[in-house]
């Protein structure tokens, strides 16, 4: 008497009652419910309601989603554990290292589930357990591409930390992350006082005490010669005269000339340019007096949504009449090319994001184009060289790997090697923020700087420019974006 557990193993529930259910029906003892949220993106495509039988789904936005339709694109999650994986593909680099539920897009979908669904209380959504739980998220998109269900957690977390950051606030090493378009040009007048942190003694130390960001990673070398400084004007022209030359009939483009890119690496900026100009191209690039345009990533990153749409819809109107004009916008930032087609959609941006997401492309993918059109077709001489590939995420997430490797296969002779990897661990800031040091470095030993030390003579392309810096300071190595590889063998 007493034992066997009685109750449960000769008394259980009816095996179609409500309170079994993920989704209790409102006739279940607890119904499963959400809690009202005004949500910063757009989830309106999610926000639908799907007939059963026919699979037809009603408008978007009709779908009675009290959160806009968050709720239901993280409800999109339905445990099939296929984030778990190790075999291949991006999804998912935090778990690939902790092998924590917690911090696996699984896990993070069904905490984020709890949370604004009040099974975890009123202001879980944004606590600090919530935060924790999304922390060592990196935004790489892995799961927007290799989750079945296409739950999409980069931009999740965009959602969660434009909230968080709302009722707990901005640290100073946020703000300095996510307003870095708007002072490097400043900053970079005085880039051998600031280049003193790599140098100088203890000046990392403090650093890191300071701001947060590891004293056991080296910072961007600042530079006076930015490509808004430096680049030749006679490689571009007005935008009157590129959107004449296109209604003309001639081949032409616009560079997208990013923070990162025109600010730490100009070279990259100035070697698409002239592999551009030298395959014949009417060049124009987008500037404003007095500073230079943004994507908003950086505050995307950093829980800014409404700093990123302010930059965001200057970008796309200063882009928008070439784009109407059919000409096709080349970036060379992974990470901010693809924010034109991705998040700058859901931004509330309207008819003209769509119109410049559409010809938006990045480097490798406009010269792929091109190419299999027979309107790219440089004379290349030989690398000399095997050459080593590491695909950024948003490219992998994007399907924009295999256009790099057709473009670096014009190359003579050359066999390019693609790196199967995850994430490199940089992601941003996140790598270079001390509570993530000792992650990003798991991240990118688990695969990426193996590979690059197994190959002491290849050369190692890199379009992401975080990845490049992770492959400097992991491998003491220099990895090239591939405008530039293209650049040096021009013959």
């Amino acid at each position: 008497i007493g034992l066997y557990n009685p109750g449960k193993i000769i008394d259980p529930p009816k095996m179609d009652d409500g309170a079994l259910f993920r989704f209790a029906p409102p006739t279940a003892p607890k119904p499963y419910k959400r809690i009202p949220l005004t949500p910063v993106l757009d989830w309106s495509a999610w926000n639908v309601q799907a007939d059963p039988v026919t699979e037809v789904t009603t408008a978007p936005g009709t779908g009675g989603d009290v959160t806009g339709g968050f709720a239901k694109a993280v409800e999109m999650c339905n445990n099939n554990g296929h984030c778990r994986k190790f075999d291949a593909g991006t999804m998912c680099p935090s778990y690939r290292v902790t092998r924590d539920e917690q911090h696996l897009t699984r896990g993070r979908a069904n905490t984020l589930r709890l949370a604004v669904s009040g099974q975890l209380g009123p202001d879980a959504f944004t606590s600090e357990a919530m935060h924790d739980t999304m922390d060592l998220c990196v935004g790489c998109k892995g799961c927007k591409r290799d989750c079945p269900t296409g739950v999409d957690m980069a931009k999740m977390k965009v959602e969660f930390l434009d909230h968080y950051k709302r009722r707990h606030g901005h640290t100073l090493k946020d703000r300095l992350v996510a307003h870095l378009p708007g002072y490097a040009r400043t900053a970079s007048q005085f880039a051998w006082l600031l280049n003193l942190r790599n140098t100088l003694p203890g000046a990392a130390w403090l650093g890191e005490k300071l701001l947060g960001f590891s004293a056991k990673r080296s910072l961007p070398a600042w530079r006076s010669d930015t490509f808004w400084r430096s680049h030749d004007k006679a490689l571009f022209t007005s935008q009157a005269d590129t959107i004449a030359a296109a209604q003309a009939g001639r081949k032409t483009a616009v560079l997208f000339v990013d923070t990162f890119n025109g600010t730490f690496e100009s070279e990259n900026a100035l070697a698409a340019a002239r592999v551009l100009h030298a395959a014949g191209y009417v060049l124009h690039t987008v500037e404003k007096a007095g500073d230079h345009h943004c994507c908003g990533r950086t505050y995307l990153a950093t829980g800014m949504v409404d700093e990123a749409k302010a930059r965001a819809g200057a970008l796309i109107d200063a882009l928008l009449p070439l784009a109407q004009a059919g000409i096709a916008i080349v970036g060379l930032e992974p990470s901010c090319l693809l924010t034109l087609r991705d998040e700058a959609l859901v931004m509330g941006l309207g008819e003209k994001a769509v119109t410049v997401s559409k010809q938006a492309l990045l480097f490798e993918e406009f010269l792929a184009r091109e190419a299999k059109a027979g309107r790219f077709a440089p004379s290349l001489q030989p690398a000399g060289q095997p050459i080593l590939l590491h695909g950024h995420c948003h490219q992998k997430a994007f399907g924009a790997v295999p256009p790099i490797l057709e473009v670096l296969r014009l190359i003579p002779e050359a066999k390019p090697e693609l790196i199967e990897s995850s994430c490199c661990g940089m992601a941003g800031s996140f790598g270079y923020e001390a509570s993530h040091y000792e992650v990003s470095m798991q991240m990118a030993e688990a695969a990426l700087l193996p590979a690059v030390r197994k190959s002491p003579d290849a050369i190692v392309v890199a379009d992401g420019t975080s990845c490049r810096h992770q492959i400097a300071d992991g491998a003491q190595r220099e990895a090239v974006h591939v405008a530039r590889l293209l650049d040096r063998l021009l013959t």
